[in-house]
């Protein structure tokens, strides 16, 4: 695979890293790197887009920052590099988070192994993590679940485990398509059904409990189709939003019955909890 090497000014802020990294993640990019004096994210040749890049920068929150290049890089297996870099994460002190070339944790509750194929939703970020969190405080067991913009599919693969079921995880992307449904076998969660497709796929069907990591545009757009595909007292996660957004999306959200019970934060980025009236 043939990549985009963008190089963007230095950022001297962790968290404005993080942030920059998750946008750019949307229109793209899949891997990042900080280097002495500049920031670099890559892009396969086949989904580089200057115009979306441009878009992204266009948020007040990155007005310092500045693209200074985008060349294409020789073929090489980064994938192979990225993975040599990949740390296992512990959250809560109750679910385990590693590569297959990682050793089981057998102190914790839940151990799962996700591939990291450069999908989100490995929960090194923070909006990744925050809905791990809220999954492990939520009793989800006998319930049906949607994982929409699913990534990996750890959010529908830990669900599955605390007894969901039965479990959808949807995402547009094939690549993170075909990693979840080798990331289910993996954690021989091969129940849960992964589809490629987008909120239109969930079609009229209605869940319990539905998960939405994807970023704040998306949830807004979507709003209406989740709250379709929920009944009374059903459940909805979000996260991919900064708090400055919290209100943004609690109006959208309340326009269809869905009411705001909580939310967890951090780096400014949220995970919310809405229940449908």
């Amino acid at each position: 695979m043939t990549y985009i090497e963008l190089t963007f000014s230095q950022l001297y802020n962790e968290s404005l890293q993080e942030m920059l990294s998750a946008m750019l993640s949307t229109v793209g990019c899949d891997s990042f790197f900080e280097d002495v004096d500049c920031f670099k994210a890559y892009c396969p040749t086949d989904q580089f887009n200057r115009k979306r890049i441009d878009t992204v920068l266009t948020d007040p929150m990155f007005g310092s920052v500045k693209l200074l290049s985008a060349e294409p890089l020789e073929d090489k297996n980064w994938n192979a590099i990225w993975e040599s870099n990949y740390d296992p994460v512990l959250i809560a002190d109750r679910c385990f988070i590693r590569a297959p070339f990682h050793e089981p944790n057998t102190s914790v509750e839940f151990d799962l192994v996700i591939e990291p194929k450069m999908s989100f939703g490995t929960a090194h970020h923070e909006t990744t993590s925050q809905m791990i969190q809220l999954l492990l405080d939520t009793d989800v067991n006998h319930c049906s679940l949607l994982d929409m913009g699913s990534g990996t599919a750890v959010l529908a693969i830990l669900a599955r485990k605390l007894g969901a079921n039965p479990v959808v995880a949807i995402d547009n992307d094939q690549w993170a398509y075909n990693n979840a449904v080798e990331n289910v076998k993996l954690n021989q969660t091969d129940d849960i059904l992964v589809e490629l497709g987008d909120a239109s796929s969930i079609g009229n069907r209605s869940f319990d409990v539905i998960l939405a990591n994807i970023n704040r545009n998306i949830l807004l757009s979507d709003m209406k189709v989740y709250a379709m595909a929920m009944h009374s007292d059903s459940r909805l996660m979000l996260s991919g939003f900064y708090e400055t957004d919290l209100d943004v999306i609690k109006a959208e959200a309340s326009q269809y019955r869905l009411k705001f019970e909580s939310s967890i934060s951090k780096n400014n980025w949220v995970a919310a909890l809405f229940t449908k009236a």
